[in-house]
């Protein structure tokens, strides 16, 4: 598996990743999804060969706050530390930013547990909840 940053050129690639996660808010406009990558402070993407696995995305100003706005590996590939590596890949780099931020569903075991083991704060309201540090 090779780590790099990359751009909204490997949008169909992005789209299927978010598709395979069923993710389909970000599936309704490709210009918007565009621009949401190219207004991104930080693109990281897990590439086995030349393919996109997975990827994290934060947004910020990378001095007082960071947001983790996507963290997010093709299913067949999860469980093998991709999204440990992107997220700890981030954590790392914005160790000095005051507010490093990611926001989940509050039912989702998986990610609720991960985030937790990073001893992030939590946060709960309806049906979202904050981790941060």
């Amino acid at each position: 598996m090779k780590y790099r940053e990359f751009t909204s050129d490997l949008l169909g690639e992005i789209k299927a990743i978010y598709a395979d996660s069923n993710w389909q808010s970000y599936l309704k406009n490709d210009d918007k999804l565009k621009r949401a990558f190219d207004n991104s402070q930080y693109v990281l993407g897990a590439f086995d060969d030349d393919k996109l696995v997975g990827f994290v995305r934060c947004v910020g100003d990378e001095e007082y706050f960071v947001l983790v706005q996507d963290l997010i590996v093709l299913s067949k590939y999860q469980q093998k530390g991709l999204g440990t590596y992107l997220f700890k890949s981030c954590w790392d780099k914005y160790q000095d930013v005051r507010m490093f931020h990611v926001v989940t569903d509050i039912e989702d075991k998986v990610d609720n547990h991960f985030y937790q083991s990073f001893n992030m704060k939590k946060l709960e309201a309806g049906h979202m909840v904050s981790y941060f540090r």
